[in-house]
């Protein structure tokens, strides 16, 4: 069903990348905040679990309105994560320990403290300050917004200034908060100022970027009325984006913002080496593969998340419709296919496995809502990352899943920070859940988290991380941490990531359930490695002539001698 690719294949088409959520991975200097000292401090152990590369979330200076999501400068570093000689160390150290470096890029609209939206607010209608947002006069007798257009983070999309006399003025666009200022990508001043942007990291040494909402730069021009809002979630059997997404987003003009990045990016690599290739990752929920894929093509982006894959439902039928028409979207551009199932914005998978199959998708949980199965998430979660981390492709790995983290499901009201949840007034639980700091040391203050004995950390963990925390795990066979570094290990060993698939219908001669997934994943050159995944209720046999390599749970034993799969388990056979 999909071939196999060359053994030297570019780095970047079948690396395992870790999502480093600053705020929450390990605090150096003790004020209860992840920082980039602390990330540097657990390379190492990263470079132990075996990934490839990381990838940093916003480290910027930023009023932190949105966690960093909201910059006011791109070339600083935010003084709760440290200086800019603390990237170079971090950078420098991940390279010598064999981990490239990306960090997160947010174009589609800064803070509004940064200094060009403070000359735009200075400034007159119509200025050339002006034109790098998007700023426009309100309807009737300027009092009504220019459009109808809501934010992802609820409320009215636009927010209205007062001018220097003092006098209502403008309206500015904001898809998201109102501290988020949309930038104009139709200005050529904006598209050369990211171009030294980009530059300006290259030049640091980073391996790349990962593009926040890359499908929301270009806006319509004219800026019509649009009924709906994004959609952010939905039941699983439903896309995580419905329809036609409107004038504010996936605009075909945003394709030659990223061919001129491509441009940037290529510079850096004139010899064109795949092993110093610098790439670019599109976050884009699109109602369909082939949008996504429209990012990836030759002369664009690297990859982009399969955001359809993260959402499909935990039923057989499910996980292999969206496994082949991911990679037959892929190869149609040629690029490589993604897999992720948990990051920042998304509830951990295992507490979203731990809900009934095709309930409706959260954006959190929160102390009132139906409670996931702990056990039953874990297990799926185990089995679902096996299973991930054996097909071919790039995956992404978020911090903490390793340990089999689940969210903080009851975070009191009064210490969430996420946007969505206040400008909801709480009708949306919002992200807090999933970013809550990780546990490195069970019997120490926040876990090992921070140096500071008395210091709280920015959001409160739940007891349940202690025996989960890393010293826990470590060492400890059949634990999540272990089981991840296994995966890992055998996942490089037999080149599963550029290997071929190919579905298998029978195990030793007997007919397997249509509730399990089963695949051949096969160099061109060596051995081919056989997963299967149980997602029925009856167990099935493994044949005794088959190496077990690995399984995210137990085979049991039967009463006859044979091995038996239990449900929601997944195990490769060599």
């Amino acid at each position: 069903m999909h071939a196999p690719t060359t053994h030297d294949a570019p780095w970047w088409r079948h690396a395992v990348i870790y999502q480093v959520y600053p705020r929450s991975f390990a605090d150096h200097d003790g004020d209860g905040v992840g920082d980039l000292p602390g990330i540097t401090s657990r390379l190492p152990y990263l470079a132990e679990l075996g990934v490839d590369a990381i990838w940093i979330s916003p480290f910027y200076l930023s009023p932190m309105a949105d966690a960093g999501y909201d910059v006011a400068d791109y070339r600083d570093i935010d003084p709760v994560f440290g200086t800019l000689d603390d990237a170079d160390s971090l950078i420098a150290t991940a390279h010598d320990l064999g981990l490239r470096v990306l960090v997160d890029l947010v174009p589609n609209h800064t803070s509004d403290e940064h200094a060009w939206f403070e000359q735009a607010l200075a400034a007159a209608p119509g200025s050339p300050e002006r034109e790098r947002f998007v700023f426009r006069d309100g309807r009737g007798d300027g009092s009504e917004p220019p459009n109808n257009w809501k934010s992802v983070f609820g409320g009215i999309a636009w927010t209205r200034v007062t001018e220097a006399d003092g006098e209502p003025g403008q309206w500015y666009l904001h898809l998201f908060d109102t501290k988020q200022p949309d930038l104009n990508w139709h200005n050529p001043e904006v598209v050369e100022e990211f171009h030294d942007i980009l530059r300006f990291w290259l030049d640091r040494g980073v391996d790349g970027f990962r593009v926040d909402v890359a499908h929301s730069l270009v806006k319509d021009p004219e800026l019509p009325d649009w009924e709906q809002r994004a959609v952010m979630a939905g039941a699983d059997d439903e896309p995580l984006v419905h329809g036609d997404l409107g004038p504010m987003w996936d605009q075909d003009g945003v394709h030659e913002v990223y061919r001129g990045w491509r441009r940037v990016l290529d510079s850096y690599n004139p010899e064109g080496d795949p092993a110093r290739d610098r790439i670019l990752c599109a976050e884009a929920w699109l109602p369909t593969q082939e949008r996504t894929m429209a990012y990836v093509r030759e002369d664009e982006m690297h990859q982009a998340f399969n955001f359809h894959y993260l959402q499909a439902a935990w039923r057989a039928t499910d996980q292999r419709r969206i496994i082949e028409t991911s990679l037959v979207a892929a190869e149609e551009v040629g690029a490589p296919t993604t897999w992720v199932l948990s990051n920042h914005d998304v509830v951990r998978h295992a507490s979203r496995m731990g809900l009934p199959v095709g309930s409706p998708r959260p954006n959190g949980i929160g102390v009132d809502d139906p409670q996931p199965n702990a056990v039953l998430g874990l297990r799926r979660a185990r089995a679902a990352t096996a299973m991930m981390l054996a097909l071919p492709g790039s995956a992404y790995l978020y911090n903490g899943e390793e340990l089999g983290l689940p969210d903080h499901t009851a975070l009191p009201d009064g210490v969430r920070q996420d946007p969505a949840f206040h400008r909801t007034q709480g009708e949306e639980t919002g992200r807090d859940g999933c970013r809550v700091p990780m546990p490195w040391v069970a019997d120490q203050p926040s876990f090992g988290f921070g140096t500071g004995a008395d210091t709280e950390p920015w959001l409160p963990q739940p007891l349940l991380y202690g025996p989960l925390s890393v010293d826990r795990q470590e060492g400890v066979a059949g634990s999540t941490l272990e089981l991840y570094r296994t995966l890992l290990r055998l996942r490089r060993e037999h080149d599963l990531g550029v290997g071929g698939l190919e579905w298998v219908t029978d195990l030793g001669g007997m007919p397997l359930p249509a509730e399990v997934v089963a695949f051949t994943n096969a160099r061109a050159d060596g051995p081919a490695v056989t997963v299967v995944t149980n997602l029925g209720d009856e167990p099935v046999m493994v044949p005794q002539d088959r190496d077990v390599l690995v399984c995210s749970g137990f085979l049991h034993t039967g009463a006859d001698g044979q091995r038996l799969l239990q449900r929601d388990t997944t195990v490769w056979l060599a």
